[in-house]
């Protein structure tokens, strides 16, 4: 297949792009810089006042797309919730048009989401069946956003929305700052430790979406996220565990709020979510459990 990706260059594109030329399909990444390409893998700089993308393109079979400025970088002040909301807005909007123009229209277009769609809970579990009811920043903009790459069913292309959890890696997302204060012996439950963490190993997260590339039964929302969420407390201890550090100096509510502004709401606040569609269509999890997964990101 020909794979068109935009935000092949981020924490998990990169690794998406590894294992879909494992897997033998050809794939462009757009890109706001040039890159000299190599074999199956090419590079087409979009986003920029003079790229003409679909002039290189011509067809494609799926469509990925990752771009969006990071969640996890920088305070949430009101400019860069900005850029949050527009850089998703800006870059779907732009790859509807490219599709708009290719001689070949793909078949499935897939979008990144996150659970953060779903209201926060502390007993609540939500599966791609519960209501969507936001009430905050992040979940009006994964809202917004799959609204948005809706429109991509004009095109007769099939239309998922990958609904990311907390996503583990050690060169990216959250758990390198997760871990550090355990590191130093100063981990311990953050905020109350009742809130959920529904995580998920990057590994799955790149396995689920090229799971969900070859499955055309698949449309609509998946949730990805592990099959064992667990409350705050719960995950701090296994990262102790893990490292083998102790679980003991708590990070209570307003000293995260304090330090991370509106986005403690990252760690303060959660849901649990289960990755139904993905475990009823027979997608394996390499890391279905919290302890296998550290174990091999913080080895």
């Amino acid at each position: 297949m020909k794979i068109i990706v935009a935000g092949g260059t981020g924490f998990i594109g990169n690794k998406l792009i590894d294992v879909l030329l494992q897997n033998g399909h050809e794939v462009v990444v757009l890109t706001r810089k040039a890159r000299p390409s190599s074999g199956k893998l090419s590079y087409v700089v979009w986003l920029k006042e003079d790229a003409v993308p679909e002039s290189e393109i011509k067809s494609a079979d799926a469509v990925i797309n990752l771009a969006g400025v990071s969640i996890n970088e920088g305070r949430w002040t009101p400019n860069h919730q900005k850029q949050i909301y527009n850089s998703r807005m800006v870059a779907t909007d732009e790859l509807l048009r490219i599709i708009s123009e290719l001689s070949q229209k793909p078949s499935v277009f897939i979008n990144a989401s996150a659970i953060g769609i779903y209201p926060v809970s502390l007993d609540e579990i939500y599966t791609e069946d519960s209501k969507c009811e936001p009430d905050d920043f992040l979940g009006k903009t994964v809202q917004d956003w799959e609204n948005k790459a809706k429109q991509a069913s004009i095109y007769g292309a099939r239309t998922v929305f990958m609904r990311f959890g907390v996503v583990l890696g050690n060169d990216g997302g959250a758990l390198p700052l997760m871990a550090l204060p355990y590191k130093f012996f100063a981990g311990g439950t953050v905020g109350s430790g009742e809130q959920w963490v529904s995580w998920v190993h990057v590994n799955d997260v790149v396995r689920a979406i090229s799971f969900v590339v070859e499955n055309e039964r698949l449309q609509g929302p998946v949730n990805v996220t592990a099959p064992s969420p667990l409350r705050m407390k719960e995950f701090g201890k296994v990262i102790g565990n893990v490292l083998k550090r102790p679980h003991w100096i708590p990070a209570p509510a307003f000293a995260m709020k304090l330090a991370l502004g509106q986005k403690s709401k990252l760690v303060l606040e959660g849901q649990k979510v289960l990755p139904e569609v993905l475990l009823e269509n027979g997608f394996e999890f390499e890391f279905p459990v919290l302890e296998i997964a550290l174990q091999d990101l913080l080895r």
